[in-house]
């Protein structure tokens, strides 16, 4: 079982949510003190967040699916290794492979390997 239960992550439980009973509350009451705020990633790194996609777009065409990356046969190892080429690579600048800047690439595997220890 990951850090967040079940590997599911931050949004593993919105159906779960969604299929459970309404509860009577006071109107325009929201109970979301303590809960992550999501915003953040958005409000302070907005163009980060906006490589980082295009690295996972670019990644999706590549290996014609989506989502798979975490079924790699020893990802964290092998997102370590890729994170370790690009952040020397970093003075270069863009990829020549994947025309994305070797920066990006970096921090698309630091995160891959993030969740991947988070999951457990």
């Amino acid at each position: 079982m990951g850090y967040y239960g079940g590997g599911q992550g931050v949004f593993g439980s919105i159906q779960a949510a969604h299929d459970a009973e309404p509860i009577a509350q006071e109107a325009g009451k929201k109970f979301d003190e303590g809960k992550v705020d999501l915003t953040f990633l958005a409000e302070y790194f907005p163009l980060a967040c906006e490589a980082v996609c295009r690295v996972s777009m670019y990644g999706e065409q590549k290996y014609k699916a989506r989502g798979g990356w975490h079924a790699v046969p020893d990802g964290f190892v092998r997102y370590t290794r890729a994170m370790w080429r690009h952040l020397f690579a970093e003075e270069e600048g863009i990829d020549e492979e994947s025309d994305q800047p070797h920066i990006a690439m970096t921090a698309w595997n630091a995160l891959a390997r993030l969740e991947l220890k988070l999951r457990g």
